[in-house]
């Protein structure tokens, strides 16, 4: 398997180590029954005492260099491994980092977790048998069975004839539990993504009644996942009992052909003891040989799993060489002819979209549902790439900029704000990571945000709980806006950022964002015309073409989609307003 041999490389040392534990561990299996041996038809036969004390202290010696070399073997298999599950577990975050939407969609977030936590712990399970057989079971079989040879070749054969028929087996059950375990680990996935479904929408259920679905959904998926599982395990049970099985038919027929030798007096007694060790180590080697090939589909699938994700190309990535920032004596924005299409889509979502923004000017971007909003502004950070035309930041192709460089120039604050786990203060100092509590304060106040915050028991040190359930969607937007504050970029955008807001902090928050950007350009798309009347430009938007382009009042006269929107919101008197 490349990849755990890719992250196996890292460990040379532990590796090596791993090593010498083997061979010490071998030393204690196999030394200590070929010197009872000794003793018995050597040392007991001759009533030697001299020789069985020098025996025992080497059995004492064998035992505690074997106690080491185990003990190192155990530590050595368990830092491999957990260390080889952390670091592919940061790979696969890392990787996923860089996703574009395009990516997500193709695995799903369900399936990202349950590779993420799940396979990884299979390779982790897997590598942790393998580093403890991998070694040991050819070293313990190679010589138990020249040891066995060297006791008695006519027992030897009897070994030897049993392996094709466990090799056989182990080819056999491998190859009927790969597929089983694809389907299973498929199976996870749709059992994942089901309870996300279920915990996220929880009031919707509820309040549609419909939990006796879910039940019935949830549990059609459970059945199968353990159908298959059950599977798995039975193919298990029934596997190691047959290695069993073969093993004690050989033990019995071994048995069966030493008393005869025995008693021909062409096999001693104390040989007959070391045979039968051996013979315990290779039938038991045999089947760590077994368990790691048993385990190995399940490996594999995981590992396929996990390599998908790391070997995937990413649509959005930054150009081998990228521009430094430009020295400007005024920021501008520039969209020259856009036009996008989705990657799985067929039309354009944008057509030949036109436009300039300069420092100090508030953009606007109204419509209906549908005509490219959203989509429009999400290009800015490169979120998605055009597929025709360019845009520009500074005079610069926006892909000519590092994604560091370039999203360090943007405060989002997204349609659905996001807050994480953790007191507000750090929610708000996410937009700028050595941010004083001056700065927080402040920002907190522009965003209408300080009030609350301060009505909270702790302040700015109240924790936001999972999903931000304490705190009102208002509260959430707001807290969202004073983390793009807090970062003083170049260029806001509001992606409807203002529809959980009241009309009075509505305007309010506007008044305080107005003396707040006059450095930056404010980008903003909503769907309340009260919240766009006073933007330097407004851009209409229909079926992501722009068909009106003017401020407020012009837009009334000149653009009669803008009128129709406006007239479903204001009151005459507004309308006719001069």
């Amino acid at each position: 398997m490349k990849l755990i041999l890719k992250y196996l490389k890292k460990y040379k040392k532990l590796l090596v180590l791993n090593v010498i534990s083997v061979f010490g561990f071998a030393l204690v299996e196999l030394g200590i029954p070929t010197i009872i041996a000794n003793m018995i038809d050597i040392g007991v036969k001759n009533q030697d005492r001299n020789y069985l004390y020098s025996m025992w202290g080497a059995i004492l010696v064998i035992s505690i260099v074997g106690v080491a070399g185990t003990i190192l073997l155990g530590y050595c298999c368990a830092k491999i491994s957990t260390s080889i599950t952390r670091d592919i577990r940061n790979d696969i975050f890392t990787k996923v980092q860089d996703f574009s939407p395009s990516e997500f969609n193709k695995f799903g977030i369900s399936s990202l977790i349950t590779r993420t936590n799940n396979d990884a712990f299979q390779i982790q399970m897997f590598i942790n048998v393998i580093l403890r057989t991998a070694l040991m079971t050819p070293v313990m079989l190679v010589v138990s069975f020249i040891m066995t040879l060297r006791t008695s070749l006519d027992l030897s054969l009897v070994i030897a004839a049993t392996l094709p028929i466990v090799i056989l087996g182990v080819i056999l059950v491998a190859k009927i539990s790969e597929p089983m375990s694809q389907k299973q680990q498929a199976s996870l996935d749709h059992l994942n993504r089901i309870s996300r479904e279920n915990l996220t929408g929880i009031k919707v259920i509820r309040a549609f009644n419909n939990d006796h679905y879910e039940q019935a959904r949830f549990n059609e998926t459970n059945v199968e996942f353990t159908g298959y599982t059950k599977k798995i395990f039975k193919l298990m049970s029934v596997t190691q009992p047959i290695f069993f099985l073969l093993m004690n038919l050989a033990a019995v027929f071994i048995f069966y052909l030493a008393s005869q030798m025995i008693d021909a007096g062409t096999l001693q007694v104390g040989r007959l003891v070391a045979f039968q060790d051996y013979l315990f180590h290779a039938m038991f080697s045999m089947m760590l040989f077994c368990s790691v090939f048993v385990m190995y589909p399940r490996a594999a699938v995981s590992a396929k799993r996990i390599q998908e994700i790391l070997s995937t190309q990413v649509l959005i990535k930054d150009k081998e060489s990228t521009m430094d920032v430009p020295s400007v004596a005024e920021h501008s924005l520039e969209f020259d002819h856009v036009t996008f299409v989705y990657p799985d889509g067929e039309e354009p979502v944008l057509k030949d979209v036109s436009f300039k923004a300069r420092q100090g000017e508030t953009i606007a971007f109204i419509g209906s549902t549908g005509s490219g909003k959203s989509t429009l502004i999400n290009l800015i950070p490169r979120f998605y790439d055009v597929s025709g035309g360019t845009i520009k930041i500074d005079g610069q192709n926006v892909q000519d900029y590092s994604m560091e460089t370039l999203r360090e120039k943007i405060g989002f604050i997204p349609q659905k704000a996001m807050l994480f786990t953790g007191t507000i203060a750090e929610n708000i100092r996410y937009g700028k990571e050595d941010a004083t509590m001056e700065e927080i304060v402040h920002a907190a106040k522009i965003a209408q945000g300080y009030d609350f915050i301060m009505e909270k028991p702790n302040g700015f040190d109240e924790v936001i709980t999972e999903s931000a359930t304490n705190v009102s969607g208002g509260q959430r937007q707001r807290l969202s806006i004073a983390r793009a504050l807090v970062k003083k970029p170049e260029i806001y955008i509001f992606d409807d950022s203002f529809s959980a807001l009241d009309f009075k902090t509505d305007a309010m928050l506007r008044k305080a964002l107005k003396e707040e950007t006059k450095q930056s350009i404010m980008l903003v798309v909503a769907q309340r015309i009260s919240t766009i009347m006073e933007a330097d430009k407004i851009i209409v938007l229909h079926e992501g073409k722009v068909v009106g382009e003017g401020t407020h009042k012009e837009l009334l006269k000149n653009c009669s989609i803008y009128y129709e929107i406006a007239a479903s919101q204001l009151s005459e008197e507004e309308l006719a307003y001069e």
